[in-house]
């Protein structure tokens, strides 16, 4: 079970990372391409800045393919090793699961990217209302 507090909690929910009280992205749906990666500006609970520094999320690069693997290696046991299928059955299935996981790997890899750097306060959002005050 997911709960705040726990860096899972974000990566998975694309929480804020500092307060985990709001999605980090316009839209929740991951399969409007439009606005996939589009985040928004600041975590209207705490004020956390998500572009931490000009192109922030390019390092999110290194942590995809990783994410990528683990995607492509269940379509790879199932199609291959199970169901002893050709090779380009088996790399149809592969690519097939990669093209339709895309966004989500993209989503993933930034949530993961940017949870190395903030961590979670459990105080932020108190702190944030007492310097609107």
């Amino acid at each position: 079970m997911l709960k705040e507090g726990y860096k899972l909690y974000s990566i998975l929910l694309g929480k804020c990372p500092r307060c985990h009280q709001e999605s980090m992205y316009e839209v929740k749906n991951p399969y409007k391409l439009k606005t996939t990666l589009k985040l928004n500006e600041n975590c209207s609970s705490c004020n956390l800045h998500y572009h931490l520094e000009p192109s922030f999320f390019t390092g999110s690069m290194y942590v995809s393919y990783p994410i990528g693997i683990a995607f492509t290696v269940p379509p790879f046991i199932v199609s291959h090793v199970l169901c002893k299928a050709t090779l380009l059955t088996t790399f149809f299935a592969i690519t097939g699961t990669l093209i339709l996981s895309l966004p989500i790997i993209a989503r993933l890899s930034r949530n993961i990217w940017i949870n190395f750097f903030v961590n979670y306060d459990k105080d932020a959002v108190e702190k944030h209302k007492n310097t609107l005050s």
